[in-house]
């Protein structure tokens, strides 16, 4: 075999040269493999029963749960420990801190819960291809990425770094949308299909909200210091509220926008400011009126039509 110690001298220059993707002589990260396996056990506490290879009993259920919430904790407590680690705390902080975060992410899940059931509730109402809700927690993609993004999003207010955009991604990676972790997302929330869905940061999103594939809740631009770097933490995703259904391949732009409460977005809309409740917004179709789902009478609503000569009316 022929030496490649040629091969080395020029990397290591790389290493020099491009420092900033490095990550050498400091602490530890969080292991992707350790978080992909974090978050599939998770799927086992959120949906028991569901993904594992023996079926569980009733009887069995205090045992098999106190079993998975007990390698949860030890993984979370560790990545946690990992995620917060600063070069002048100390191990023993690190552990003290991790603990108490793990205490209260574990206090959170029943509420995570109790959404997730509307969320599966919502999936079996709207989709007519539903044939059950076992079908919904195994085999919809929107049902796993919302799952994984609820208890992430836990993390987040905690103000874990890296590990809740961490799992979100890992969600991403399997089932195509993309939410970040830092959404706040009201109940009976449902991806119909869901590939190509992105929802950023800031985003809120209030209660039964449908969206499509396809559809990005995301920043119009970003405001940037005397040195021209962006800040950081400012409102920059749209404001969704309760009672929407935003049709495939809509794409909303900006923390200024707010899409009103019972509004439809139609599909392929391009839309970068507010528009109030009972808004109907369709590209080259005018529609008087719709019919309220509750009362069975038809209200009027706001409708703008769009058509490719009209799209700067709306951005």
């Amino acid at each position: 075999m022929n030496s490649r110690k040629h091969l080395l001298q020029p990397i290591l220059d790389s290493y020099r040269e491009s420092g900033g993707i490095n990550h050498v002589d400091r602490s530890n990260l969080p292991s992707k493999n350790a978080v992909a396996t974090l978050s599939e056990d998770l799927l086992h506490l959120l949906f028991p029963g569901f993904f594992s290879d023996e079926p569980v009993s009733s009887e069995e259920l205090p045992e098999a749960a106190q079993e998975i919430i007990d390698k949860i904790a030890d993984q979370l407590e560790a990545a946690i420990s990992v995620s917060l680690r600063e070069a002048n705390a100390s191990e023993n902080d690190l552990r003290v801190k991790a603990a108490s975060i793990t205490e209260r992410f574990f206090a959170g899940i029943p509420g995570v819960r109790a959404l997730l059931k509307t969320d599966v509730e919502a999936a079996y109402a709207g989709d007519p291809a539903a044939r059950s809700l076992e079908e919904i927690v195994l085999a919809y993609p929107g049902l796993e990425a919302v799952a994984i993004q609820r208890v992430a999003h836990l993390l987040y207010k905690e103000e874990v770094p890296l590990l809740p955009r961490m799992m979100t991604e890992w969600a991403h990676s399997r089932t195509g949308i993309d939410i970040h972790p830092g959404a706040a997302i009201g109940s009976h929330f449902f991806i119909d299909h869901g590939t190509g869905v992105v929802i950023g940061e800031t985003c809120v999103i209030g209660n039964r909200v449908k969206l499509y594939h396809g559809v990005t809740l995301g920043a119009r631009s970003f405001q940037k210091d005397e040195q021209g770097a962006i800040i950081k933490g400012l409102r920059r995703h749209p404001r969704v509220e309760d009672d929407v259904t935003i049709y495939p391949n809509g794409i909303i732009l900006g923390g200024d926008t707010t899409i009103g409460a019972r509004s439809t977005i139609g599909a392929n809309v391009f839309l970068m400011k507010s528009i109030p409740p009972d808004t109907l917004l369709v590209r080259g179709e005018q529609i008087q009126s719709r019919l309220d789902k509750k009362s069975g009478q038809k209200r009027e609503t706001v409708t703008v039509q769009i058509s490719q000569d009209e799209i700067d009316f709306i951005i």
